[in-house]
């Protein structure tokens, strides 16, 4: 019997995609759930799988490689998408496509399906990612065929399939936006967020969130943080009550060093979205530009990612040469949007990857920061390969005399040439 790869989330979208294309096709229909952090969203997804028609269930725990060979690396590059986006769920497509077809080889199935619907980013990001990782594997995109669409024109259609077919899920005809979890970030869309003008920071909306607490409900204390960094990456945290946060989550440390507890990637993310969320620290409201040519409006929960981000730019600023900085910038827009639209596996992403981790070489040290109501403050940065230097900063007098300031008449008069030749002819 032929075998098909169902990506698996045990809503009622997947579910009913799972049923519906074991009879469609007569295959055997294999679950697959990559865990990223969805944690909770994954009590009892065997059973449901099985009971839904799957043959197997497999559960791929994906979060350190998750953590260490996707969330890392892009931030090294600084991405962010449109000014706003931290690249949540876009990042932890290729993640999850890489497993599926890692399972679809080991099984032998000739196709994978997902069911990302034709107006969304998502089947790009798949389908792009398993076509660069086994061209040879066909891709089933349910909700870009009529046949599927006139079945189930909308949610009241899936609800009854799924009752007449004794597929175990709980849904109603009625709900006001999708969510989507990860260990990066939380996405909401759709629903009553597809109005723009809706106020997502009301009070009547907070219990949409998931990861963090609104800004105003945050404690009235500030509470500081020090991270470890090398060569780009988070490796360590410090803060009072850390070993309690790690023991209440299971966290095993990795080792200490100067007062810093050693974590691996996926542990300092863990704990970044614990002090991010205690915090009300990363929310975002945006319309953005989908890559299919719509605008569409998320809401997004950040904790972790926003503290991290914040201190890795601190680190930098710190430790990083100007001009190799401006060209790493220059191409984060660039970066961004490859994440975005899907091409993480691409070589384009893959050379701009060499350079962004060439660029990160000496980024090691240590940020201080303070979290308080919505904000990541900078609270100090240090480090032994610092090109800050007091005695060439100081607006005292320099003993070391390294930077004449007579220097710089010269200076403005070549800079100023061509302007006053422009100015001339105007």
């Amino acid at each position: 019997m032929k075998k098909i790869v169902v990506a698996y989330s045990g809503g009622l979208d997947t579910s009913v995609l799972l049923k519906w294309l074991r009879d469609e096709y007569d295959a055997e229909m294999i679950a697959y759930c990559a865990d990223v952090g969805q944690e909770e969203e994954l009590d009892g997804l065997e059973e449901k799988a099985l009971a839904t028609g799957a043959s197997k269930c497999i559960v791929d725990d994906l979060k350190e490689d998750f953590a260490t060979n996707y969330i890392y690396p892009m931030f090294q590059a600084g991405a962010i998408y449109e000014g706003q986006y931290l690249l949540g769920t876009s990042i932890a497509r290729p993640c999850i496509t890489a497993g599926m077809v890692r399972v679809a080889r080991e099984e032998g199935a000739f196709a994978v399906a997902h069911g990302a619907t034709g107006k969304g980013n998502d089947q790009v990001r798949f389908e792009l990612s398993a076509a660069s990782l086994m061209p040879e594997l066909e891709i089933m995109a349910p909700w870009r065929t009529q046949k599927f669409r006139d079945e189930f024109p909308g949610r009241a259609e899936m609800i009854d399939y799924a009752k007449r077919e004794n597929i175990p899920v709980q849904a109603s005809a009625k709900k006001s936006y999708s969510m989507d979890r990860n260990l990066l970030h939380i996405s909401f869309e759709s629903g009553v967020l597809e109005d723009p003008w809706f106020d997502a920071t009301a009070p009547e909306s907070r219990d949409m969130y998931v990861l963090s607490v609104s800004p105003e409900q945050a404690p009235d204390v500030s509470e500081y943080l020090q991270l470890l960094f090398e060569k780009g990456n988070c490796i360590g945290l410090k803060l009072e009550g850390l070993a309690d946060l790690l023991g209440q989550y299971g966290i095993p440390a990795q080792g200490e060093s100067d007062g810093y507890t050693l974590l691996t990637p996926y542990g300092v993310m863990k704990i970044l979205n614990v002090l991010g969320g205690k915090h009300g620290i990363g929310r975002i409201d945006m319309v953005e530009n989908r890559f299919v040519g719509m605008k569409s409006r998320g809401v997004y929960e950040t904790p972790g990612g926003s503290i991290l981000f914040d201190a890795h730019r601190q680190m930098e600023s710190l430790t990083m040469d100007r001009e190799v900085m401006l060209l790493r910038d220059s191409l984060i827009s660039k970066y961004a949007q490859l994440v975005y639209n899907g091409f993480w596996f691409a070589p384009e992403r893959e050379t701009l990857q060499a350079l962004v981790t060439d660029s990160q070489q000496q980024v090691s040290g240590e940020v201080k920061v303070k979290l308080y109501k919505g904000n990541v403050m900078a609270a100090g940065v240090r480090s032994p390969l610092s090109l800050y230097d007091e005695n060439v900063a100081t607006m005292e007098a320099d003993a070391t005399e390294s930077y004449n300031q007579d220097d710089a008449t010269g200076f403005i008069k070549l800079n100023a040439l061509r302007l006053k030749q422009i100015a001339k002819v105007k």
